[in-house]
């Protein structure tokens, strides 16, 4: 395979523009050669900020580009599964923005129709589990140094009350479960390291939305528990802790952090605490440079799409068990 990667990129969403975009022409062995948008003006006006070669109208256009490889997919949640098949159809790799649908059905589904072309890679862009304070955690927990795990909880705030953003649209995948609340999914399953055998939730609507506000979970996995709450009505905030039986690990920002500054998780075992400091890193330039490397090596990428079905089956039960 050819040393340089091409990317396309779906949509002018900011996620693309402000993070990923950039990321990708950082991480050597990567090019952007295309963007799309609905409007060839906001496509054009994209492409020339970020000395991007070739803008389209269309996204079924950009896919139909034989010199792209990879396309980044940062579409509004409930076009997510659609276009990834239509990207793999068309013979590209594809990085899909989490969550990787809004139901588990759907989910489920694009792992059975991704089969079909095994030479291609799909992976769900959860930047977050490529910064290495999760590789040091990772270590503690394995090692037994906090004894085993009994709980894990998790925060995620922000506020979002702008009728015309995308987040606060039902009909698009809108949402703060769907947003932010997948990342603390994600993370609980991260640690325990398995899939959990009972969902509670709380969930509070917006009565003009009609998305989630603000949700809360109680996960139970064999032997421990993790609990969560997101939303998109609350002050800002993000945090996560790590209880185990012989000790903790606190984590100062777990998921994301648009101005990245210095991390810190501090670790508590046999009385005694000790914080470890980690530098500024960019973990969208990490995550590209992981998915690009299994395309290049024809490996398997780091987060294989079967752990997105599995993350969207506990955020479906979360809807499905407040619903009931």
């Amino acid at each position: 395979m050819k040393q340089d990667l091409n990317w396309g990129i779906l949509s002018t969403a900011k996620i693309g523009t402000k993070n990923v975009i950039p990321a990708i022409q950082q991480t050597e062995g990567n090019r952007v050669v295309a963007i799309s948008s609905r409007s060839l003006e906001n496509a054009q006006k994209a492409a020339k900020e970020l000395d991007i070669e070739k803008a389209y109208s269309s996204y079924d256009e950009l896919l139909e580009d034989p010199y792209i490889d990879v396309i980044y997919n940062p579409l509004p949640n409930h076009l997510h599964v659609s276009y990834t098949v239509k990207a793999l159809t068309a013979g590209k790799h594809v990085l899909c923005e989490k969550p990787i649908s809004v139901n588990h059905q759907d989910a489920n589904d694009l792992l059975h129709f991704a089969s079909k072309f095994p030479h291609l890679k799909v992976m769900e862009a959860f930047m977050y589990r490529f910064h290495p304070q999760w590789e040091f955690i990772r270590k503690i927990i394995d090692a037994g140094e906090i004894g085993e795990v009994r709980h894990v909880h998790s925060t995620f705030t922000y506020f979002n009350n702008q009728p015309d953003n995308i987040k606060n649209q039902a009909e698009l995948g809108g949402g703060s479960l769907l947003d932010i609340g997948c990342y603390c999914v994600n993370f609980s399953r991260f640690i325990y390291q398995s899939e959990p055998i009972q969902v509670q939730s709380m969930m509070n609507f917006d009565p003009v939305f009609n998305t989630d506000r603000f949700t809360s979970a109680l996960i139970t996995f064999k032997g421990g528990s993790a609990s969560f709450l997101c939303g998109m009505q609350i002050n800002q905030d993000q945090r996560a802790q790590i209880y185990g039986s012989r000790g903790k690990i606190e984590i100062s920002i777990p998921f994301n952090d648009a101005d990245e500054i210095q991390r810190k998780v501090t670790v508590t075992k046999n009385g005694k605490t000790n914080t470890h400091f980690f530098e500024p890193c960019n973990q969208y330039e990490l995550q590209i440079a992981a998915f690009s490397n299994a395309i290049r090596e024809n490996k398997e990428v780091p987060i294989p799409l079967s752990d997105a079905v599995a993350n969207m089956d506990v955020i479906t039960k979360i809807f499905t068990n407040y619903l009931k």
